[in-house]
């Protein structure tokens, strides 16, 4: 059985997602019908359900697919981006993780996912509107548990805390260093993501004045493969550039 308040979705045959929290009693859904919700969670992961005379499979989003149902306002981090983020930052769970901006928390979602259940994310964010709408986000996505949001300028806002990995989505990610490694340990591990070339030149020259080590930079393309009957070919929606990632380790300099 799943449990009441579970963020969930039902993929049709043609591959479409509704998305819901599971309650109790009759839940009327958007293009679907009305959904018994005792029989919804009285169901597994994976389990078809029948609704107003068409199948679906109930399942259980992971990461990937909370990340691509967020309430959006600014450009979100996607998964391939996130999922290098990840490993880059080596981040687990127990980790403490500092992240500025929010934005629309599809990175935080991500993030949130690894650190579970005995680490935190804080997330420093500078609009009301951007950090209001990330609460919605994460809150739907079950995970406020594990995360610390904070209003402030994470360029000169110091926070009380030490923390194993850094990741700042902003576009001038050199003016916050900074502040940034008074909060950051020892072999910790820093990312930028930004857009353009010469934001990624700025930050590169920056982290060097500082002393970090081992600083690389990369950009992830990622093309979808479709597969028919009659043959395979390249998705027509490729996704290509959405930002460049820069990563590099603090250590002590004396």
């Amino acid at each position: 059985m799943l449990p009441e308040g579970s963020l969930v979705y039902l993929l049709d045959e043609k591959g479409r997602r509704t998305w819901m929290v599971l309650s109790k009693g009759m839940v009327q859904l958007s293009g679907v019908g009305v959904v018994d919700g005792d029989r919804l969670l009285a169901a597994e992961d994976g389990a078809a359900v029948t609704v107003a005379g068409r199948r679906f499979w109930l399942l259980v989003p992971g990461a990937s697919e909370m990340m691509s149902s967020v309430e959006r306002g600014a450009q979100v981090i996607t998964p391939k981006d996130a999922a290098t983020i990840l490993l880059e930052l080596n981040i687990k769970s127990g980790d403490r993780v500092l992240e500025a901006g929010v934005g629309s928390a599809a990175l935080t979602i991500a993030l949130l996912n690894q650190v579970r259940p005995w680490g935190q994310v804080i997330s420093m964010e500078l609009r009301p509107e951007f950090a209001e709408k990330a609460r919605r986000n994460v809150g739907r996505a079950g995970l406020a548990d594990a995360w610390r949001l904070e209003m402030g300028d994470v360029r000169k806002d110091r926070l009380d805390v030490l923390v194993d990995a850094v990741v700042l989505d902003m576009p001038d990610p050199w003016e916050a260093l900074g502040n940034v490694s008074s909060m950051l340990r020892d072999g910790g591990r820093f990312c930028s993501y930004v857009p353009n070339t010469n934001q990624l030149e700025e930050v590169v020259r920056h982290l060097r004045r500082r002393g970090f080590v081992e600083i690389r930079s990369l950009e992830n393309m990622q093309r979808e493969m479709v597969v028919h009957e009659m043959g395979v070919r390249p998705s027509y929606e490729t996704l290509g550039h959405t930002g460049y990632l820069v990563f590099a380790r603090k250590v002590h300099v004396g």
